[in-house]
């Protein structure tokens, strides 16, 4: 899922992209919008993660740069149709920058569920309160469950060892 984190530059890299999660995951929750200098900094962090990971360019940080516009373009037809926000979609590719192949299906696992978890809330407690249209569902909550998990299983797994 990460690549092995041989020293604090790494550790560092990982605390600031939970804390970046949290942000978005909270500023979702609030305002229901994910700001793209967020996004951008997710994004922008990960290519000194692999470095600070001694992740290869080639084929490692390729993969990896691959699987996350796969998950842009197939996102961006979800956003297109009218199903997700468009800094949710930049959220997902961000992050699963961050990510192995194996690690991203991991976060999308997590993210599915727990997305379906908090649609369902959310859709319940827009029925109690009897509001009118459909409600908004801040789908960074879920996205940001399923980078946390990725890196709490690492550390659980791993590090620990």
């Amino acid at each position: 899922m990460f690549a092995t984190i041989p020293g604090w530059p790494a550790v560092t890299l990982a605390a600031i992209l939970v804390v970046l999660l949290l942000v978005a995951a909270w500023g979702d929750l609030r305002a229901r919008t994910i700001p793209n200098p967020l996004n951008a900094a997710i994004a922008l962090l990960a290519p000194v993660w692999w470095w600070a990971c001694g992740l290869a360019l080639w084929p490692d940080a390729a993969v990896q740069v691959g699987v996350a516009l796969l998950l842009f373009a197939i996102f961006a037809a979800l956003f297109a149709a009218g199903m997700m926000g468009g800094g949710d979609v930049k959220m997902i590719a961000a992050t699963a920058l961050w990510f192995t192949p194996m690690g991203c299906l991991r976060m999308l696992t997590v993210m599915a569920i727990t997305g379906g978890v908090l649609t369902v809330a959310i859709a319940l407690l827009h029925a109690v309160r009897k509001r009118p249209g459909s409600p908004e569902i801040p789908y960074g909550v879920a996205i940001a469950a399923g980078g946390l998990w990725n890196i709490a299983n690492h550390i659980l797994t791993t590090v620990s060892h």
